[in-house]
């Protein structure tokens, strides 16, 4: 149905930022789909396994946090990963209620196939403006979740 003619400054879908940045990550999500196919893992189990290379031996809830994934969500992921030999998890022997997730050698070995190389080539972009847009969109992220919070207080 045609935008009425009384209303034509009414935004279109293309002017919201939700729907670029959401279309942009079904767009990534396309694009890491053959290389993650030939890695054997998901994109949620590969944001898992960076997480690790950036900090290894983290707990459970820590790791959860830190990729926006509930504990049931996250659990999961991380049984798989733990039976394709990519990570182990053990109980914190300082806190029985903790769990630690590190990876394995064959989990570290997974960050020498370079899919984010490949892909951030093919976003089309120079690296400094990659790392612009990156940035701003991290800032818009943090900004929703601060003002999320800033309502529920």
């Amino acid at each position: 149905m045609p935008t009425p003619p009384d209303k034509p400054d009414l935004p279109k879908l293309g002017d919201f930022l939700c729907f670029a940045i959401y279309s942009a990550n079904l767009a990534y999500g396309r694009a890491y789909k053959p290389i993650l196919d030939e890695l054997g893992v998901t994109y949620t189990q590969w944001i898992a396994i960076v997480a690790l290379w950036e900090e290894d031996g983290q707990t459970v809830s820590g790791l959860g946090e830190k990729l926006f994934l509930e504990s049931n969500t996250l659990t999961p992921i991380l049984k798989k990963l733990e039976s394709l030999g990519y990570l182990v998890r053990r109980r914190d022997p300082k806190d029985e209620r903790q769990v630690i997730v590190s990876l394995t050698d064959a989990g570290r070995a997974l960050r020498e196939k370079g899919a984010q190389r490949t892909l951030v080539a093919a976003t089309g972009l120079a690296p400094d403006e990659f790392r612009q847009v990156q940035t701003t969109v991290a800032r818009v992220r943090d900004n929703l979740l601060s003002h999320l919070r800033d309502d529920a207080v």
